[in-house]
């Protein structure tokens, strides 16, 4: 393969982590939330973050625009293909213009819980409107032109009232709904979506996920999708990324991951979820056990303790390597050989 210096830059992924570990402090240790995270997120392609809450997707996400809390202490790449080069965000100030001007304007993010991303002291209107004359025009009445464009594009009628109301006159769907015309209100190149449908009931979910679809096929956007539900991941990817205590256990392509998972944590994914057609007496299946504190873990793997393939003095004595069985296709278990060692 050749390396990221000699390929063209718009051959290159809009974004790739390289090795990203995130490290806490704590009273009785260091907690090794994100360790040695690997990923690569592809120009108008959606790359599906997913994982049991807790494995560190959040603080992954929101490390590559640099809002995680301080003591959260990061090291690693995370290279944007910015349109003057590669750029190392990781290296960036986090209160530095340069980060201040690709956040918002080139990599946005949609939030988990929109009541607590919006402030309730100001109206919708003057939240969007505020990105927009950071990054896009200083004349406010273009300002608010663009934001009423934007709240219709995302389906809240009567936009020139909604404009002037706060927060929480919004219902949840519409408050999710705000949350997005404000973040594509510049046309990112990267949309972050933690979590988007966590606080939605089913319809209001499905409504969001089509106008996400709908957004990126007429913008041209990235899209990060943290999430820990499988039937979205399924619906909205092309990619996926399996994390499991800070690391990356599991990657390929949808149809892949679906069709052929290899990671036991994976398959204990897939197996609880429930499909149609099956028996309506037929319990689903779950993961014995509960995710470990990745506080000095010892080298092992994370999930030895809830895994019915360990192999006994292997599993726990070794920190598992990535093995790529395919072309598009890691995975972090010992049950596996590298293609190369096999041929």
């Amino acid at each position: 393969m050749a390396s990221q210096a000699s390929v063209p830059l718009s051959d290159q992924p809009l974004l790739s982590i390289q090795d990203l570990k995130i490290r806490i402090q704590m009273d009785n240790g260091v907690m090794n939330a994100v360790d040695g995270v690997d990923f690569e997120i592809k120009k108008g392609k959606t790359l599906g973050l997913v994982g049991e809450s807790g494995c560190g997707k959040s603080l992954t996400s929101r490390a590559i625009i640099r809002i995680n809390p301080k003591e959260c202490e990061a090291s690693g790449k995370i290279i944007y293909n910015s349109d003057s080069g590669n750029l190392d965000l990781l290296s960036l100030d986090p209160r530095g213009k340069k980060i201040r001007s690709i956040r918002g304007q080139k990599i946005s993010m949609i939030f988990q819980e929109p009541m607590t991303a919006f402030s309730p002291m100001y109206t919708i209107g003057n939240q969007i409107m505020e990105s927009i004359l950071i990054h896009r025009t200083k004349d406010k009445k273009e300002a608010k032109k663009i934001a009423l464009e934007m709240l219709s594009k995302v389906g809240i009628s009567d936009e020139e009232k909604r404009f002037n109301q706060y927060p929480h006159e919004f219902s949840g769907g519409m408050r999710q709904r705000a949350m997005i015309s404000m973040a594509l209100s510049c046309n990112p190149e990267l949309l972050i979506a933690d979590e988007p449908t966590t606080a939605l009931d089913v319809t209001i979910q499905a409504q969001v996920m089509e106008l996400m679809k709908g957004l990126q096929k007429e913008f041209g956007m990235a899209i990060l999708l943290v999430t820990h539900d499988l039937g979205i991941i399924a619906e909205m990817c092309d990619e996926v990324a399996v994390m499991y205590l800070g690391k990356i256990v599991e990657q390929s392509t949808v149809g892949e991951i679906f069709k052929n998972p290899k990671h036991p944590y994976t398959k204990g994914l897939l197996k609880s979820m429930p499909r149609l057609g099956a028996d309506r007496n037929t319990r689903l299946d779950s993961i014995d056990g509960t995710v470990p504190m990745a506080t000095n873990m010892p080298p092992m793997c994370g999930f030895y303790d809830r895994c019915k393939d360990r192999i006994e003095g292997v599993c726990n004595k070794q920190v598992v390597p990535k093995t790529r069985i395919s072309d598009n296709h890691l995975v972090r278990c010992f049950l596996y050989k590298d293609e190369s060692e096999e041929g």
